[in-house]
């Protein structure tokens, strides 16, 4: 007697089929994205090791600085990005232009192409020839608007004014410095206490720290340029 045989059609097999049938997918590196790539947020640019000047970058790259890929080639880095402590991102590119460091982090401020900053993290890494000398410096930049959007931006007399009550300026000490009256430094006080909510200039200042207005580990106090409008 003949038999006619069937292909198995049970949904469990179904779908060891196409498990089989599809592809592996490769496994994230370090970077986060498969086979080294950095992630889509972060943009490179390739720098000369010393005078850090730009030799190639990403269109992405470029993009925040109101500049094309080609426009950015020929830039020295530090002039497109600040840091809170501006000696300190300096002696760390020198450090690892030298080879005494491998790599490192910083949180920078950029200004883009209407003249507004931008804050932004970048990792710098030191790239070697086949000697071991340094050949380059790659340095990825992620933007981190998302980071103060919404928070508290000054203007920039009302910052300066912050700056001096939280290095412990007087009034008197205030208004000489920045040209104004005792009444016109303390209206601008008392609008930052009615804004941030503080009963007296120390609370003003402690209440500002919380919320990540001025630059970590300066001193004078200087308030972020993401936070001046």
């Amino acid at each position: 007697m003949a038999t006619t045989s069937f292909p198995d059609a049970s949904p469990r097999k179904k779908k060891k089929a196409a498990a089989a049938a599809t592809p592996a997918r490769r496994a994230p590196t370090a970077g986060g994205a498969p086979g080294g790539a950095a992630p889509p947020e972060v943009c490179r640019a390739h720098v000369s090791p010393g005078d850090l000047v730009v030799r190639a970058a990403d269109p992405e790259f470029a993009r925040p600085f109101g500049l094309s890929a080609d426009e950015i080639c020929g830039q020295r880095l530090l002039d497109l990005l600040r840091s809170p402590v501006p000696a300190r991102l300096r002696e760390k590119f020198t450090a690892l232009s030298s080879g005494s460091i491998r790599r490192f982090e910083e949180k920078v401020t950029g200004r883009d192409g209407t003249g507004r900053n931008f804050p932004a993290e970048v990792t710098a890494v030191a790239v070697r020839n086949p000697a071991g000398e340094i050949a380059g410096v790659v340095v990825l930049l992620r933007r981190c608007d998302g980071a103060v959007s919404g928070g508290p931006v000054l203007s920039a007399l009302d910052a300066q004014v912050l700056e001096g009550v939280a290095s412990g300026e007087s009034t008197v000490q205030l208004a000489s410095r920045l040209y104004l009256s005792r009444q016109g430094i303390e209206y601008r006080v008392g609008q930052m206490l009615r804004r941030f909510d503080a009963p007296n200039r120390p609370a003003l200042v402690a209440r500002a720290h919380a919320l990540g207005m001025f630059a970590a580990g300066q001193w004078p106090p200087r308030v972020l340029p993401e936070r001046v409008r």
